[in-house]
């Protein structure tokens, strides 16, 4: 996040930038900043999503390898 957010702060003035060539340099850091928030965002989202499904795969391989049993100990209550 630290590395995007550093990236995207310095395409804004890129992006937000007035002054002679301005019309020419805008497109560029709008799509950088545009890019740069849809990654990140889609990097969030996606991750855990992953994770879940692995180990959503990790169980259902251990009933497979253990005949049907719990991959996994049971853990009394407390």
């Amino acid at each position: 996040m630290m590395t995007t957010m550093a990236a995207m702060f310095g395409g804004l003035p890129m992006a937000l930038g007035f002054g002679n060539g301005a019309e020419l340099r805008r497109p560029l850091g709008i799509t950088i900043v545009g890019g740069l928030i849809f990654s990140q965002m889609l990097t969030l989202y996606t991750t855990p999503v992953v994770y879940l499904y692995m180990d959503r795969l990790r169980l259902r391989l251990g009933r497979l390898r253990h005949g049907g049993r719990a991959a996994t100990p049971e853990v009394a209550p407390a």
